[in-house]
């Protein structure tokens, strides 16, 4: 579609506004697509605002501060028009799995708990024992993860909470801060497929399994397509920010489903990492993969843009190496990224190896102690300094990904030429270095902002700019850069991940941070 002309004849460019926010930050990025050339068009994107998103504890319990997020939002879209852009739509993208509870009057009842609270502990191994494993995966084709919906909503079940009591309607992280926005509920369909109370045979709520757990279903709204424009910015809002109208899309809500729009894959079938504090290894397909293999492997089936599935594993990702930084800024002098990727760049290769999904690793404090005990208690070195510490963590990500990428071949019965790369995490050049080396193939690393840049992509759907998947990955290949990093010499490699496998828990035993929190 042509760009709209305003009234002095100018032609004004398509543009859009993103919020894609993670589990520690959220950031606001403007996107505009160019003027036509011979046809050809590029997206250029720009940073409108930055802010913390920090976990609050009140008690026993852990919370989203979830009216600041909004405020900060709403400053978001100040700033945007303050430096002249006017975008016609707006999405949010955010992790998935957290709710808000809205009451028959429309408010929100209490702040959202965080994802890692821990109410839900043992409530796996509770629900597996009590429906059966596999019948619990094949409702929802989900990874066992302990701050899945459905493990928090049963946790307030069993605790009577008067807030399930209360609710009318369950609104998910990004449909509940666009609710806040507009005034209009909804529910889009990739964050629904991360609750586990979502059966991807049907593609409709598991209603039964809500009965049974004394959750009540009519909390729950029929899920939209990405791409849906949801309502326009209330009066009330606009008033307050002193814009002019602008309208709300459901992009690909899960920031994964963002990210992995924004890939810039060809025709041909291909594997992508999502990398950032969580990695998330997988590859796009026309269907959920629901059959066993998937379960004693741990991969999920997540909803995507375009009515696609996402076969994936969640991997523990960046955090490990995150808490360690964190721990030395606290007791030492503060190091910066580049400084500690120098040092292990430095350091021994293939010195020491952790299993990064061990349970051990998927809680916060004392990292750098939990990464020495396990090197103990496996035989081998433990890591001395900031640089070995770093590269153990780097190295056993990178083998972790050869075996997720070798997974899922082994489930699709598909051969990948390379690994595309996407996500903040490929900012550590050394990572995406490593990870070639391991998987033995090319790593092409690019974009950095794939999130957002999905945010924006579904937008321009919305607004007739883009017809489809296909082509807006198109875009994002003209528009962005992308690294290949090559794979190098094999034999150390080759070796290494032996000694990898040999630390993995048994096939079939479901052991992963999930299964033992």
């Amino acid at each position: 579609m042509s760009e709209t002309t305003a009234a002095s004849g100018v032609p004004q460019r398509a543009t859009a506004l993103a919020f894609d926010m993670g589990a520690s930050s959220g950031r606001a990025y403007v996107g505009e697509l160019s003027a036509e050339a011979d046809g050809v068009r590029t997206l250029k994107v720009a940073e409108m605002h930055r802010f913390e998103n920090e976990a609050v504890r009140v008690g026993k319990h852990l919370h989203w501060d979830i009216l600041r997020l909004l405020q900060e939002i709403k400053r978001g879209i100040r700033k945007t028009f303050q430096a002249g852009y006017s975008p016609r739509t707006l999405g949010i993208d955010t992790w998935g799995v957290d709710f808000g509870l809205i009451d028959e009057g429309g408010e929100l009842l209490g702040n959202p708990y965080h994802y890692r609270d821990p109410q839900t502990e043992r409530l796996i191994e509770e629900l597996s024992e009590r429906f059966g494993a596999d019948a619990l995966f094949a409702s929802s084709g989900l990874q066992f993860m302990p701050f899945n919906t459905l493990y928090q909503l049963y946790a307030m079940s069993k605790a009577g909470s008067a807030k399930l009591d209360a609710a009318k309607t369950l609104l998910l992280t990004p449909d509940l801060l666009t609710y806040l926005l507009t005034g209009v509920p909804a529910c889009e369909f990739t964050m629904a497929t991360t609750t586990q109370l979502f059966d991807p045979r049907t593609r409709r709520w598991n209603a039964e399994l809500m009965r049974e757990l004394g959750i009540p279903e009519t909390m729950f709204l029929e899920p939209v397509a990405p791409g849906t424009r949801i309502g326009a910015l209330s009066d009330e809002v606009l008033d307050e920010l002193r814009i002019p109208p602008v309208a709300a899309v459901a992009v690909g809500s899960h920031d994964t489903a963002s990210a992995i729009a924004a890939v810039p894959a060809g025709d041909e079938p291909f594997a992508y990492l999502v990398c950032g504090t969580w990695s998330l290894l997988g590859t796009e397909l026309a269907e959920p993969v629901l059959k066993p293999e998937t379960l004693s492997l741990s991969f999920s089936n997540e909803g995507g843009v375009g009515g696609t599935y996402q076969l994936l594993k969640n991997i523990m990702g960046l955090w490990i190496l995150q808490e360690c930084k964190r721990e030395w800024d606290e007791s030492e002098a503060p190091i910066g990224y580049p400084e500690l990727v120098e040092l292990a760049e430095a350091a021994e290769p293939l010195r020491s190896l952790i299993d990064p999904d061990d349970a051990r690793f998927y809680g916060p404090s004392d990292m750098t102690s939990k990464i020495r005990a396990y090197c103990r208690e496996t035989g081998q070195p433990e890591p001395r300094d900031q640089g070995e510490f770093a590269r153990c963590v780097l190295e056993s990500l990178a083998l972790r990904y050869r075996q997720a990428l070798e997974q899922a071949e082994s489930l699709t019965g598909r051969k990948f030429a390379g690994l595309h790369m996407v996500g903040g995490g490929i900012q550590n050049r050394l990572l995406c270095r490593l990870s070639a080396g391991a998987i033995g193939r090319p790593v092409f690393a690019g974009p950095a902002e794939a999130s957002a840049i999905g945010n924006l992509l579904l937008q321009f759907v919305a607004q007739g700019e883009i017809a489809d998947l296909a082509e807006a990955r198109r875009l994002v290949s003209r528009s962005f850069p992308v690294d290949t990093y090559e794979p190098g010499d094999s034999g150390a490699w080759e070796s290494a991940y032996s000694r990898f496998l040999a630390l993995q828990p048994s096939p079939g035993s479901n052991a992963s941070p999930a299964s033992e929190t």
